[in-house]
Order: structure tokens, then sequence, then C-alpha cells
């Protein structure tokens, strides 16, 4: 039997309702992996909203020591409302050949129709199978195995969309369907330097107030969501020629779901010209992931973001 290890974080799966009427973690990974024959570290319990990249950074290193220590497969759980963030994070600073799954719930530990029992037991079937050597990190969805890149939480039931699907859980079995090109860019250990990096929204009227004020509290890198294809105002343009003078990395995404951010309109051009980086595909949240990723290690951001973004 392969030795699996779940790493419990918090978020929905292990909520139940409170007094007040909210859903708040409750549920330590002992008792969410109780039965399953499995090692289990709690070592957080909070919503995914309250995680913060420090976070990103202890979970990998909970990754690292157990994959040391003798793993044949991770599984982390997780909140949905970010972790499309984390698993990219892992995706990009995670190297090794054995599985690192994560997985969560749409509805909490104590609804009558929970999720978050069967994900789970999905999720420990992707890591304990040997077609998912070297597939890096992935997350286990309501049946559904998908390559972080990409991925971005929709509602739903299937609760993820847009990345790779490398694979299916059906009747406890994983079936690989696809391969995946892994954007490792750099082990953990190399990432101690975590810039901070701010998202900044484009709109009618906007002007460089918010670029000024994050570039002020020590921001080396910034993501503007743009309007349209990746159009701003002028305001917010010559804000951005501003930053990059100043070595500031500015990348820009679209609020436009299911739209590529290139140059198509002349904002779009000008924002080029001011030195910013298109970001085609990513979503806002992974676009951030990305250039702090890029910006930790060092590599050329115009490339990275032009390679995975």
């Amino acid at each position: 039997m392969p030795r699996l290890v779940v790493i419990a974080t918090g978020g929905t799966i292990s909520t139940q309702r409170a007094s007040d009427g909210a859903l708040r973690p409750a549920c330590s990974g002992e008792q969410l992996a109780d039965g399953l024959g499995v090692e289990v570290v709690d070592l957080l319990s909070v919503d995914s909203s309250e995680l913060t990249p420090r976070d990103w950074q202890h979970i990998g290193a909970a990754v690292q020591s157990a994959v040391a220590d003798g793993a044949d497969g991770v599984v982390i759980t997780h909140g949905t409302d970010t972790m499309e963030e984390t698993s990219l994070w892992l995706d990009l600073t995670y190297g090794g050949t054995v599985p690192v799954v994560l997985t969560g719930a749409a509805r909490s530990a104590d609804a009558p129709d929970a999720d978050g029992p069967g994900n789970l037991r999905n999720a420990l079937t992707v890591a304990g199978s040997a077609r998912a050597h070297d597939l890096g990190v992935v997350i286990c969805f309501a049946g559904a195995v998908i390559a972080p890149l990409g991925t971005t939480k929709m509602a739903g039931p299937q609760s993820f969309a847009g990345g790779t699907r490398v694979g299916t859980v059906v009747g406890g079995v994983f079936g690989q369907t696809a391969t995946r090109e892994r954007p490792y860019l750099g082990g953990v250990a190399a990432l101690t330097d975590l810039p901070r990096v701010d998202i900044v929204s484009a709109y009618p009227g906007a002007d460089s107030t918010a670029i000024d004020a994050y570039i002020a509290a020590g921001a080396r890198g910034l993501v503007i969501e743009a309007m349209g294809h990746g159009n701003a105002g002028t305001a917010v343009v010559e804000a951005v020629r501003h930053a990059t003078s100043r070595g500031i990395a500015i990348a820009i995404t679209t609020r436009i779901a299911g739209v590529r951010a290139h140059a198509v309109y002349g904002p779009g051009y000008d924002l080029i010209d001011a030195g910013a980086v298109m970001v085609p595909t990513l979503r806002t949240s992974q676009a951030r992931v990305l250039l702090m990723a890029a910006l930790a290690t060092g590599l050329p951001v115009g490339d990275v973001l032009g390679r995975w973004g």
C-alpha cells in the first residue's frame, strides 16, 4: 500500500455551521481522514481567503518534508476561494515526482450532502496511483483531475474550470486522459524572498492613486486588471510608464472572462509602449502568482509571463 500524507489547511471541507450561522473550520485533518489509513499533518485551520503568500511557503515546506520522509503521495485539503493561487504557487515551486493533490469541498462537513469525503477519497486515489507519478501538482475535485495553470473557481458543483484536465477518478480508479507540461520555476528553498505584488483595477476615470500607493508600500510588481482586451485610460498608462521607469514590473490582464489580453486598440499598444507585459490567458489571481514567482527567482518577467501566462 502506498504511504500517503494528508496536509490539512482548513476550508469548506472542514467547516460546520457555528451558532452565529457562519461556516467556520471545525474539523481537524485527523477527523477528516479518520479510517482512511493515512498520515495527517494538521498544518492550518482557516478559511482560504485568510491565507497569505507566506502560508503558501509553509504549505510547500510541509509537502517537501512529507516527501523527504518517504511519502508516496501527498494530499492537501484546502478552501476553494484561493485554491487556484496556492495550487499554482506549489506547481511553480515543486519539482518532485511524488504526486501532490489539492482538494476541498463545495459544501460544509455537516451538510447532509457533504461532498468533502468523496473528494478526499478521490484525491487519495490520485495521490496513491502510479499513473500520477511525475504529474506534479494537480487539483482533484468532483471526479475531475486538472492542472493548476489556468484554473479558476467557478459557480456550480464542479467548482473549477479553465485548467487542462489530465484525468478523472471513476469508481475509485484514476485514469489519466492527457499529459501536461509542468511550469516549474524553482524550489521553495530558492524562493525565500517573497516580493510584494499587488492588483490594481482599471475603470473609467481611474488615475495613478492606487499604483503610486502600492509602489510606496513596497510593491515590486503590479498586475493591472484592464478593460476589454487590455485597455486603460491615459492616467493609468502614464502611471505605468512612470512605474516601469523605476524598475517596477507591470503585468496586464483583462477583467472579461474568456477574452485574451493582447494589444488590439490604442490603449493596449500604449501600455506595452509604457513597459507593461500582457498576460494573454491567465486570470488576474494567477497572473499575480506567476509574477511573484518570476520576481522571486530573478527570471526575466517578460519571458515567464510570455511562456506561462
